[in-house]
């Protein structure tokens, strides 16, 4: 997944079609010169519709179409005929994808599945023709309604990642190391921090042809709930994991407290993350043996399970994937 390429935060403005106007008209044909009232209705005018794919992981195909534009209703005719519909416009996005009104801030809907397709700004009704008001008392109604305008605002497109398993960690200690190792991802990685800036997503092949999907994300730092560093821009991704997997190196000077730190920011910025199954997993522990993991284990005081790995020593990988299996299955 290219950095570059990798866009979850679009602001889009949509313009619905409007309504086409109903008919006031009346038959008139050479046996029937004074036929009774026949104006059809008007056309709706366009949705902007939006649609999940499964296909696709990133906004960026609309990063650069900032205004959209549903096609208008038309008028009726003659003979009760309706005039046409506007043409929908069809947004396919990625699941997970979440929108929000820009003024008011307000969730509209959220796109979780393949196909899954909900109105995101809706067209103007079109106008009724002159043959709806005919009545025992008006024979001959000489009017009809306009279609009603289309709307105009500004909506905001917003992609949590969705994965079975995201990696929770500060920068630099190892996560996109193990995605890269048990996944086909090719995240970038280096030996300083926030080498990763964007979520990667790779696919963990398990025992008997299953498979789950590991999520790692940009690295967390102390106050990243209150915007410093990366900020919140990448704690939204974690809402939408199944298992929260948080990653300290066996080289910490306090793995109780790294862990704890990660878990306070994740707490201030939503409580209910905490409801998640989590694991604890130490990395980089090809440096350790089993007298000084036993002693690092003694002193590691957390309410969730851990174990050590290393992902360069292919040491721990498939217990850890059997426990993350376990956690994800329960």
């Amino acid at each position: 997944m290219a950095g570059q390429n990798f866009v979850d935060y679009v602001k889009i403005n949509c313009r619905s079609g409007h309504g086409g106007a109903g008919s006031s008209h009346f038959r008139r044909e050479m046996y029937t010169p004074h036929g009774g009232p026949d104006g059809g209705d008007g056309g709706r005018g366009g949705h902007i519709l939006i649609e999940g794919n499964k296909q696709m992981w990133t906004l960026l195909h609309l990063k650069y179409k900032r205004h959209i534009k549903a096609e208008h209703g038309d008028p009726g005719g003659g003979s009760r005929s309706s005039g046409a519909q506007g043409d929908d416009v069809i947004l396919q996005v990625p699941l997970g994808t979440i929108a929000k009104d820009v003024e008011t801030g307000e969730v509209l809907f959220e796109i979780t599945e393949d196909g899954q397709m909900e109105i995101l700004l809706e067209g103007g009704k079109g106008g009724l023709g002159n043959h709806n008001f005919k009545s025992s008392t008006n024979q001959a109604p000489q009017y009809s309604q306009p279609g009603i305008p289309g709307k105009e605002e500004w909506k905001l497109l917003e992609l949590k990642v969705l994965a079975d398993v995201g990696l929770v960690g500060f920068p630099n200690v190892g996560k996109s190391t193990l995605l890269s190792v048990i996944t086909a991802a090719k995240p970038k990685i280096g030996n300083y921090e926030f080498t990763t800036l964007v979520p990667n997503l790779g696919i963990v092949n398990y025992r008997d042809n299953k498979s789950f999907v590991m999520a790692d994300i940009p690295g967390i730092i102390e106050h990243a709930s209150q915007g410093k560093g990366l900020g919140t821009r990448f704690l939204r991704h974690i809402e939408r994991n199944s298992v929260l997997l948080f990653m300290v190196p066996a080289d910490a000077e306090d793995i109780n407290k790294a862990y704890d730190i990660l878990l306070n920011e994740l707490e201030v910025y939503n409580p209910e993350l905490l409801d998640k199954p989590r694991m604890l997993a130490i990395s980089k522990s090809d440096m350790l043996d089993e007298e000084m993991e036993a002693l690092i284990s003694e002193t590691i005081n957390v309410d969730i399970p851990h174990l050590f790995f290393s992902s360069v020593a292919q040491k721990g990988l498939m217990e850890l994937k059997d426990e993350l299996w376990k956690m994800m299955n329960k």
